[in-house]
């Protein structure tokens, strides 16, 4: 049994976790419930799988934004060797735990191996594994193998080493034994011991006093880092084919989204060219009892940069109403860029292409309907035409309107 028997963890919008693995750490250790176990000791193995969102490090190419499986290896092998426990139970929530300690980890799975498990029978090894997430804490805190500690011996001299003076000396190297000496207790009524007596400083003169020193003056708050710019700032040589997606399921959707396509073909460097049929669709994911959504797909071209276009689009969002306060909950209206030329990347504000695009039949549906011939970039892409007819919620997904554009007669 391995961590990865386990299966995959998703964080809160469905997306698969990746994975850091740390496979095969082996140390000494001194668990079990035979004394023998715990004088002479055994190897201990253990396998750790940390659930972590990577792209931010892949991203920045930068070890601070990455998981350091350096030290977390370290941590994992002072458990292995700590204070002994008699079930490899607690050793492996310990490992768990100090996995978890980590922010960026949103699970762990732990493996702990004792393939010298006083058993007198043949096998090939004992395997306790467990899984601890944010939702599922270890029941033992990060430190618990440093928890309990062999006191030292007053008698027991400590061995501290002689350093070489700072210029050069011909003696040896030797090293000094100092006993520790114990402090004498003092007795609760034994007589308070005076404090030696502070110098009275006398002024300058009859009329001077020395003036009390100025106060330092506060240090200066530090000013907000700026964001350093990247791909997404870069407008494009030419201008390229985006893919939008239009939601609405609050108030009178249809003039919204009829509205927000007018406000869309109005911004400078953004050319509105299709717009597919409308769709209604049951509302995917959030709170139970929506409203079903009305969708459409919005075809352009655009000079805009990414970011540029993306700050477009919110700002038709918040033109329209849009309050952003439950998770994929109710909405006046939702502008999500789903392509924006072949650009893969990805960002705290901006992914492209959209990361959930190839299984919402609500956009595949409509985007087909438009351009039968479309294709999907990115991780999990492909022609529309196909991962449409396979969309999860594609039997969720009802026409409505081919002219839905076109303003009602009187």
């Amino acid at each position: 049994m391995t961590p990865s028997s386990f299966g995959p963890v998703t964080d809160e919008t469905g997306r698969q976790l990746d994975q850091v693995r740390l496979v095969g750490l082996e140390a000494r250790g001194y668990h079990g419930v035979f004394d023998l176990e715990k004088s002479e000791g055994q190897t201990f193995r253990a396998d750790v799988v940390l659930h972590v969102d990577t792209r931010p490090a892949a991203v920045s190419d930068d070890l601070a934004d990455a998981l350091d499986y350096s030290v977390l290896a370290e941590q994992v092998v002072a458990v292995l060797t700590g204070t002994p426990a008699d079930l490899i139970e607690t050793v492996a929530e310990r490992i768990a735990a100090v996995g978890l300690a980590a922010p960026a980890v949103q699970a762990v799975d732990v493996a702990v191996h004792k393939p010298h498990a006083p058993i007198l029978l043949a096998f090939s090894d004992i395997v306790v594994a467990v899984r601890r997430d944010r939702a599922n804490p270890p029941v033992v805190p990060a430190d618990a193998h440093l928890a309990r500690r062999e006191a030292v011996h007053d008698e027991d001299p400590v061995e501290v080493p002689v350093l070489e003076p700072l210029l050069g000396a011909d003696e040896p190297e030797v090293a000094a034994v100092v006993p520790v000496v114990p402090v004498a207790p003092v007795a609760l009524d034994a007589p308070p011991v005076a404090a030696p007596a502070l110098p009275v400083w006398a002024p300058l003169d009859e009329t001077t006093v020395p003036a009390p020193p100025p106060s330092p003056e506060p240090e200066p708050e530090p000013e907000p880092e700026e964001r350093t710019p990247d791909r997404l700032d870069d407008r494009p040589g030419e201008a390229v084919e985006v893919v939008l997606a239009l939601g609405s399921n609050l108030g009178n959707s249809q003039e919204v989204l009829r509205s927000a396509v007018s406000a869309l073909a109005s911004v400078p460097g953004l050319e509105v060219h299709d717009v597919s049929p409308l769709a209604r669709t049951v509302a995917v994911g959030g709170p139970a009892g929506q409203p079903d959504f009305l969708n459409a797909i919005v075809l352009a071209r655009t000079t805009l940069a990414p970011r540029e276009l993306l700050h477009a689009t919110q700002t038709v969002e918040n033109e329209h109403g849009r309050v952003r306060e439950e998770h994929w909950g109710p909405r006046t209206l939702d502008v999500d860029i789903v392509q924006f030329g072949t650009v893969v990347a990805f960002s705290e504000d901006l992914e492209l292409p959209h990361p959930r695009a190839h299984a919402r039949a609500f956009v595949l549906q409509p985007w087909a309907e438009v351009d039968p011939h479309a294709v999907l970039a990115g991780l999990g892409g492909g022609p529309v035409e196909a991962l449409a007819a396979t969309a999860p919620d594609k039997d969720g997904l009802r026409w409505m309107a081919l002219d839905w554009l076109a303003p009602r007669e009187g």
